[in-house]
């Protein structure tokens, strides 16, 4: 593939997630190609190829005859998706602890403060926002640069799902207190407490998703 095409396969690409992560495309919701070439000003080919990509990476599902379909996750994927995010995020923030960079530290300190203020406000989206910047924040700070595309990945494909762990009673405020505590230890340079802070952090929100899905069925 020349850097042209590739370029074009990119922008779908990019055009497609990004209308699927905003739910511009819903879940379960058939994917064509037509509008976005004709948006993007592209022939159909790249755009093609893009939905191919995302299909590969879980956010499409194609199905014979019918085309491509925005992924709607179950239970069980949501699961698989969070065990692995508990192996990434813990393998960052061990990175992070040992390293200990001062403006790293200060950004985290400013999302948590953030999120404080945004739930004290009632703004659940904002709350939500910065929650997801925390963990990105401690990704980007890991010098292995696959865990940061690997992390991304993973926490794309989560916003597919319900966002039902924020339902639960209590859980928004005790994620702040887990983040404070991953906090504490990455400032301490403690890559053991470090790992075992953000693996309790996955598995609480786990037992909260769990929790969550319980109720509604």
């Amino acid at each position: 593939m020349s850097d042209a095409a590739g370029s074009l396969v990119r922008t779908a690409y990019d055009a497609v997630r990004e209308a699927v992560l905003r739910r511009e495309l819903r879940p379960g919701q058939r994917v064509t190609v037509r509008p976005f070439a004709e948006r993007l000003g592209i022939s159909p080919t790249p755009v093609k190829a893009a939905l191919a990509v995302l299909e590969r990476e879980g956010f499409l599902v194609s199905r014979p005859h019918a085309g491509y379909f925005v992924a709607e996750l179950t239970a069980a994927d949501m699961r698989d998706i969070y065990d692995l995010r508990s192996a990434v995020d813990a393998l960052a923030a061990r990175d992070v602890a040992r390293a200990r960079s001062p403006e790293l530290l200060a950004r985290l300190h400013e999302l948590l403060a953030g999120q404080r203020a945004a739930l004290a406000d009632g703004d659940i989206d904002r709350y939500a926002d910065l929650d997801r910047a925390f963990h990105q924040s401690i990704w980007e700070g890991s010098p292995n640069r696959r865990l940061l595309g690997i992390a991304d990945q993973l926490g794309a494909q989560l916003r597919l799902g319900r966002n039902v762990t924020i339902t639960v009673p209590g859980r928004p405020e005790a994620s702040l207190d887990e983040h404070a505590e991953i906090l504490d230890a990455l400032e301490a340079g403690d890559t053991a407490a470090a790992e075992h802070a953000t693996r309790r952090h996955v598995t609480q929100v786990i037992r909260a998703l769990e929790t969550a899905l319980n109720s509604t069925n």
